[in-house]
């Protein structure tokens, strides 16, 4: 058993809602092991205050978060990722920095939530999907025995992992 915290970086475009989402259920579901990120390759400024009600509602952290760029994981300093997941399908199209120390990525894509238009049941109703399906992914890595599996497997896993329940119809045809 190993006693390292790995560092995870969620992307998503506007790092407003999926983004924060994963950050947070991974930071709590992770029990110490894991250490959450989130950033976002255009973000939008503010987080979505959906993502932070149904954050809430799920009893995980829903304070202190931003909307901010991914440059501020790319630069000197800044933590080096273990691993890097996008969970929107447009930030899996875009040309990602260069991450130091070279981390294991995957797409788990997901619709996102903050697009629904509908009333306000649907717009919740969209935020509660998201963070499931989220959540089964996370829960999933989580459980993987990661110290004791070589990188190709691992990428395999994760790939397996973005084609969950709820995988955005991009992310399905990615595979």
């Amino acid at each position: 058993m190993t006693d390292k915290t790995y560092n995870v970086l969620f992307l998503c475009t506007g790092n407003s809602a999926r983004s924060i989402l994963a950050e947070s259920i991974l930071n709590k579901e992770g029990g110490g092991r894991f250490r959450a990120f989130s950033a976002g390759s255009q973000p939008k400024g503010e987080v979505n205050p959906h993502a932070l009600n149904e954050l809430e509602a799920l009893g995980y952290p829903a304070e202190g978060f931003t909307s901010k760029s991914w440059d501020v994981f790319a630069q000197p300093g800044a933590p080096e990722m273990d691993f890097i997941f996008t969970v929107c399908d447009s930030a899996h199209g875009e040309a990602c920095p260069v991450w130091i120390g070279h981390p294991m990525t995957a797409h788990w894509g997901v619709e996102d939530p903050a697009a629904v238009v509908d009333s306000e049941v649907e717009i919740q109703r969209a935020f509660a999907q998201a963070a499931r399906f989220l959540k089964n992914r996370i829960m999933a890595f989580i459980n993987l025995p990661l110290a004791s599996i070589d990188r190709l497997a691992l990428e395999q896993h994760f790939r397996q992992i973005g084609s969950l329940e709820g995988a955005s119809v991009n992310s399905a045809k990615a595979e």
